[in-house]
């Protein structure tokens, strides 16, 4: 039980991404009722995490609100074209940042549920890297996913890559899940 409290608690974290993913649609003005949707969602789903500083809560409001400006209240058409791209670019690319900068947001995670003696264990911070790692990886495989279907948009059809962004959160989640698993077994 306490895994699945645990995988659903970070699954919120992604929940303006899913939602966006599901409901963005092929107008603009789906999108755009999409974006605010997400904003809210971040506020609702993120509240606490935002106020404890986390980082892709604050990385998920920031891309919102900057695609309401830019779509619902600039109607940059160049942005809504290609949201694909920018969206899963934005998302792996705060998810590199967390890496690089030494806080992986996975740890952020870890840490509220820890003890605060083992915050800096580093088989904890190791594996909570390695797993955001993974996640990176699959995201920035999604932005090329999008970037090959904005260079080829008539060879297949948009159910195939919506199936393989669900493939690859799925991935992500099933392994985040596994290798929780694994690691608590000792390993």
């Amino acid at each position: 039980m306490k895994e699945f409290k645990e995988l659903i608690k970070f699954l919120l974290g992604f929940m303006p991404w899913i939602l966006f993913l599901f409901l963005s649609g092929h107008t603009l003005a789906s999108l755009e009722r999409s974006i605010i949707i997400c904003i809210l969602a971040s506020l609702i789903f993120g509240f606490r995490e935002l106020r404890k500083g986390f980082i892709l809560h604050w990385g998920t409001l920031l891309f919102f609100t900057s695609c309401t400006i830019t779509l619902n209240l600039m109607d940059v058409t160049f942005v809504a074209k290609n949201m694909g791209i920018i969206s899963n670019g934005f998302l792996a690319s705060l998810i590199w940042v967390t890496i690089f900068i030494g806080k992986p947001f996975t740890l952020q995670y870890a840490r509220a549920d820890l003890p605060k003696e083992l915050w800096d264990d580093l088989r904890i911070v190791r594996s909570c890297r390695f797993i955001a790692t993974i996640w990176a990886l699959l995201l920035t495989f999604s932005t090329s996913i999008s970037c090959f279907r904005a260079l080829n948009p008539t060879l297949y059809p948009d159910r195939i890559y919506f199936d393989i962004s669900i493939g690859i959160i799925l991935g992500g989640v099933i392994f985040t899940s596994l290798y929780k698993r694994y690691k608590r077994a000792g390993h």
